[in-house]
């Protein structure tokens, strides 16, 4: 099969190395797009079954995808412009009709907007924690309790939040949005925040068939003492490195039947109600007497493929036996099974 591949490389951060910046800045500013390890690893594991058709998600992909009219596309892109970026090569597929692995335009867009992604959820009755979206300094906040946790609106990959993110008082509250405003350009989520464990769950699947990987729970007394309980962009990005990992992930999860299956069932019942297909990454986080909440859901979610790059996905799936190249295969073949195409 000649199987499409549409992503976003991490580029040159340097001035003279950035020709096509993304639309924010900052030094997260291509924390969303991949390493060219991840996309050769990712190419690599599809052309062991299929003719492998690269497409760098730019402004010529519209183009390639038209000349070459793959017989789908497994997209990973991430996007580089505006709050609906991740939709934008799901969009063209859908134009230029062409099948995709993945959410469609409307799912992605509504999860990158954390804010839109909540209040589904809780008109749905999934339990998220209570938030506000506050769009200038002096927004009102009222209802939340101290602790709270303040993030961009529209940002992946734990952008926008650092270990300062947990506020504890008005000060820090105000300072923190503008901070948000001023850096991001976006409006600010206020979200009450949870003080119990935290945990990733990795779905594949469609309809009545979406299978639950094994939970990853990540362990915040690896952190350095003193950091907030968050897995924020220094634990992602700068203490979790290579040549000197945290020991953040524990897969399977230490968690007992009941509370597994309750976890499961908020994740499955999320999925749904966002409208997810084949794949997704959930965040959940429990509260002080250990009921979970969904904090947000990836439906593009991080596939570093060496173990020691502590990337959730591929951890869960290692865990239930499937290894990288099996993992990447496996979400094609269930986007084909839901368009109906014949491996």
């Amino acid at each position: 099969m000649r199987v499409g591949f549409t992503y976003n490389m991490k580029r040159d951060t340097s001035p003279e190395g950035d020709e096509h910046p993304p639309s924010t800045v900052g030094s997260d500013v291509y924390a969303e797009w991949d390493e060219p390890e991840t996309i050769e690893a990712v190419r690599a594991a599809l052309a062991k079954k299929h003719i492998v058709i690269p497409i760098e998600a730019d402004e010529h992909a519209f183009d390639k995808l038209q000349s070459t009219r793959p017989e789908i596309v497994f997209n990973i892109a991430e996007g580089a412009y505006g709050v609906s970026r991740e939709a934008q090569i799901p969009a063209i597929l859908e134009l230029l009709r062409i099948p995709y692995t993945g959410s469609d335009p409307l799912t992605l867009g509504i999860c990158l907007d954390k804010g839109r992604a909540k209040e589904v959820l809780a008109f749905n009755g999934v339990p998220t924690p209570g938030f506000k979206v506050l769009s200038y300094v002096n927004g009102n906040a009222n209802g939340l309790r101290y602790p709270m946790i303040v993030k961009p609106l529209f940002e992946g990959s734990s952008k926008g939040i650092y270990n300062d993110s947990v506020v504890r008082c008005t000060k820090e509250l105000k300072s923190k949005v503008q901070w948000v405003l001023d850096t991001y350009g976006q409006p600010a989520l206020v979200e009450r925040f949870l003080e119990g464990r935290e945990f990733t769950v990795a779905l594949i699947g469609n309809g009545d068939r979406i299978q639950v990987l094994p939970i990853v729970e990540i362990k915040f007394d690896a952190l350095p003492e003193g950091a907030s309980p968050i897995y924020s962009f220094e634990a992602k990005w700068i203490w979790d490195r290579e040549d000197n990992p945290l020991n953040i992930f524990q897969c399977p999860a230490d968690v007992d039947d009941t509370n597994r299956a309750k976890i499961e069932a908020i994740c499955v019942k999320a999925y749904r109600v966002l409208r997810c297909r084949d794949w997704c990454r959930i965040d959940v986080r429990l509260d002080g007497q250990g009921n979970p909440y969904i904090i947000e859901l990836n439906p593009l979610p991080g596939i570093l493929p060496r173990p020691e790059c502590n990337s959730c996905f591929p951890k869960a799936a290692r865990a239930a036996g499937m290894d990288y190249d099996t993992l990447m295969n496996t979400v094609l073949e269930v986007a084909c099974e839901r368009y109906g195409i014949g491996l």
